[in-house]
């Protein structure tokens, strides 16, 4: 399956001066429309899945995007604990230096014993050494701290670097139904390694026009990762995060989104709440801090559209 190739210029102008709230303007797409969804596209109702009856090899996915801030590891963690919720095993993999998903889950960055650092500069270390169990149920962890930040220099003059999370990964893999890995903002070395090893990427997106025109540049690299070293590797969709409806810039930026990348666009959007926030500080997922927030429902909805579209679920019901 091939991305879609989208240049910023490609994209419809949005007007900086639409960037208003305007809670008495037109509605949001779809608003008042109980067949359409956020994203103005019909929503499709996604099923409840079933039980799993084999475990593995797990399906990884990576949440890239170039630009901070954009939501990628709030998805990792929320998405992660939907998908336990649902039965699934789920590995978080916290492939960023800052360590923010590890500090999500409630973990002390500054006290870990072994890291996935660990595994990418230390072939004799057993990854299961260094898998944490968080506090949800099936949900593991493969933590980081700042010693990552080194491997990139580190891995520089090692024979096909590009695949070193691959190997790391590969004895964990038939544990788990689902690995998700949180890239860091940037499209180095890291972030090739993460795209080596994945079968897919979400793009968390921020529906902000600057976070918009990034977007290019990131498809870009996934072809040529494709192309080089993963031919596996697709775009799973882009997901609309932090999104206002009340605001004619945000309206504009997800409409820009999905005449951009179509079908690629996530039927589920992610409001702007400050729900998400306070779970960073509480160190435990939206659906276990707010279950029956609209964020924690957001995310259960995420978990069944990726079994039901993306992972081709065989046992969803």
């Amino acid at each position: 399956m091939s991305t879609p190739s989208t240049d910023a210029a490609d994209l419809p102008a949005i007007h900086p001066d639409q960037d208003v709230l305007d809670l008495d303007g037109p509605p949001a797409a779809g608003a008042g429309t109980s067949s359409l969804g956020p994203t103005g596209r019909p929503l499709p109702d996604f099923p409840t899945p079933g039980p799993v009856l084999t475990r593995g090899p797990a399906a990884v996915l990576a949440m890239c995007n170039q630009k901070g801030g954009v939501g990628k590891t709030t998805t990792t963690i929320n998405l992660g604990a939907a998908l336990a919720e649902y039965g699934r095993r789920v590995l978080l993999v916290d492939f960023d230096p800052q360590g923010a998903l590890s500090v999500g889950l409630g973990f002390n960055p500054a006290q870990f014993d072994r890291t996935v650092y660990d595994l990418l500069l230390e072939r004799d270390v057993p990854p299961q050494e260094a898998v944490l169990h968080t506090a949800i149920e099936r949900l593991d962890l493969l933590p980081s701290n700042i010693d990552l930040s080194g491997a990139e220099v580190e891995l520089v003059m090692e024979v096909g670097r590009e695949q070193t999370l691959r190997r790391a990964l590969a004895p964990l893999l038939t544990d788990y139904d689902v690995v998700l890995l949180d890239c860091q903002p940037s499209l180095g070395l890291l972030t090739i390694n993460a795209l080596a090893a994945a079968d897919g990427v979400v793009i968390p997106l921020e529906c902000e026009y600057f976070a918009l025109r990034g977007v290019a540049l990131l498809t870009n690299t996934m072809e040529k990762v494709r192309a080089r070293i993963n031919p596996r590797l697709e775009l799973i969709g882009v997901l609309p995060t932090m999104y206002d409806a009340r605001t004619l810039h945000g309206r504009e930026v997800l409409k820009t989104l999905v005449d951009g990348f179509g079908d690629k666009v996530f039927h589920t959007v992610i409001n702007r709440t400050v729900r998400f926030p306070e779970t960073t500080v509480a160190g435990e997922p939206i659906t276990t801090y707010a279950p029956m927030s609209a964020g924690a429902e957001a995310y259960r909805q995420l978990a069944r559209e990726v079994l039901a579209t993306a992972l081709a679920d065989p046992v969803g019901s």
